[in-house]
């Protein structure tokens, strides 16, 4: 199906229900949830999903994977979508099921995918539910990206972070967070801890890293990002890039064939 609402098909007799959805540059879903679980699937563009605990980044040919229940919202970047929609029953088995996570999109599960869309909503077949049910087999075994920035729950320093996120700064120092939170250096970095699981200086630089991704995916030079976020130079955010994402900055280029980003860094 395509470019319909979720929730005319939710409550269908049917383990997966698939949607096809295209949407245009900086459309916004505001925060919903579903009944069922969700992977969401972007073939194009970029997306920017955000629950209360923190925003997951998915880049063109990953997914991401959303409980049932979960509410969150949706910020599009020319992206054309492809969805599933899961009973959280079939999926008592997978270890990570309760918690939002990215995942690879292998070949084999692009092109179910694309094939789940055109399904009747009220798939009969053995061979339309033998697609469905190796779906399930295929999302289960793919691998996943730490594509996730944390969020706290206290509202101070969630305003840090928000405001960090909307103009990221790789250099942006402790202090001045600690100082705007009445907080010795030591008491911030704790709380920052203990509020996010991840040091200041990990989660800024994995922040850093994961909000370049837009500018990338729009073709933005990977230098200009990189002066843009304080880094002295494009190698050295590239060198960080690859660190944080297993991948050259290239890779998420639109401008750059996976084999020439390959063979260029």
């Amino acid at each position: 199906m395509r470019n319909v609402h979720i929730k005319d098909y939710e409550d269908l007799d049917r383990e997966v229900v698939a949607v096809g959805n295209d949407y245009p540059g900086g459309f916004v879903l505001p925060e919903h949830r579903h009944r069922r679980a969700q992977l969401l699937y972007g073939a194009t563009g970029l997306m920017h999903v955000t629950t209360r605990s923190g925003n997951w980044i998915v880049p063109p040919q990953h997914a991401v994977w959303i409980p049932a229940l979960e509410p969150h919202s949706v910020k599009f970047i020319g992206v054309s979508t492809r969805s599933l929609y899961i009973e959280p029953e079939s999926v008592q088995h997978w270890p990570a099921r309760d918690r939002c996570k990215i995942l690879t999109v292998s070949p084999l599960l692009r092109q179910l995918l694309l094939e789940a869309v055109e399904l009747e909503p009220l798939y009969e077949s053995s061979r339309d539910r033998l697609l469905v049910a190796l779906l399930l087999q295929e999302i289960a075994a793919m691998q996943t990206r730490e594509f996730e920035i944390p969020l706290p729950q206290n509202p101070p320093l969630l305003a840090l972070c928000q405001a960090f996120l909307a103009a990221p700064s790789i250099h942006d120092p402790a202090d001045r967070w600690a100082n705007a939170l009445f907080m010795s250096a030591s008491t911030f970095r704790r709380h920052f801890l203990q509020q996010t699981g991840m040091s200041f200086s990990v989660w800024r630089q994995r922040a850093c890293v994961l909000v370049a991704l837009s500018g990338l995916v729009a073709g933005r030079p990977v230098s200009d990002i990189a002066l843009s976020m304080g880094y002295d130079n494009g190698s050295s955010f590239s060198t960080m890039f690859r660190r944080v994402t297993g991948q050259p900055p290239s890779s998420y280029h639109p401008a750059v064939t996976p084999q020439k980003a390959q063979r260029s860094e």
